[in-house]
This record gives C-alpha cells, structure tokens and sequence, in this order.
C-alpha cells in the first residue's frame, strides 16, 4: 500500500510533499506531482503535510479519485516520460509532461494556499 496524489494538486504544485519526502519518490510533471507506487516507503509525511490535502493513501482513495492511482503508475511508464524506476528524485526527473488525462483538463487559476 503506498500513497497516491490526486486531482487537488493539479495546477498548484505546492510541493512541501517533495521537500519531506525521505526517499524522494514524488516527482514534478507539468500541471502536478507524481509518486513512484514502487518507490513510497509509506511513510505518510507527504499526506500529513500537503496544504491541498491532495495526497492519499491507496486504500482510502474515493471511487471518484480511483482514476489517479493508475495515473500516477503510467507516469513512469513509456506512455508518458518512460522513466521506469528511477530511484529517487533528481533534477534529470522533471519535467514539463503529464499523464494524457492530465494534459486534457481544463486549466485552472488557483492559488496556493500561503497565497
């Protein structure tokens, strides 16, 4: 079981998560962050951090917010960055891409939450 982000981080990208993350598994696509299923010890500071509570563990996932955690796997497939298992976070692992159902959602002007 490991932790999944969802649609409250999209076009926010707070990123304290990144900053907390011990194993540096949640990684910067265009619009929002993606965590590495194989790589999230489960530690759950991500969750308990995060000021858009977009950040869930996988058995608690609503229905509606099932769609992310395939999402969040096919990031790091080849259908999007093809990344694999990069084993942490660096700086040749951002990027400006996004899962397709990622790219196709409406922008949308939100602020942070400290703004």
């Amino acid at each position: 079981m490991s932790y999944v982000i969802i649609e409250e981080c999209v076009d926010i990208k707070d990123g304290v998560c990144t900053q907390v993350c011990p194993v540096d598994c949640i990684y910067e696509g265009g619009r929002m962050f993606y965590i590495h299923p194989e790589e999230c010890v489960k530690c759950g500071l991500c969750e308990s951090i995060c000021p858009v509570d977009a950040i869930r563990v996988i058995t608690e996932v609503t229905p509606e917010e099932q769609p992310y955690v395939l999402i969040n796997k096919e990031f790091f497939e080849e259908k999007v960055t093809g990344w694999g298992r990069p084993d942490g976070w660096s700086s040749e692992f951002t990027t400006d891409l996004d899962h397709p159902h990622i790219a196709v959602l409406p922008l949308r002007n939100r602020e942070k939450p400290d703004e």
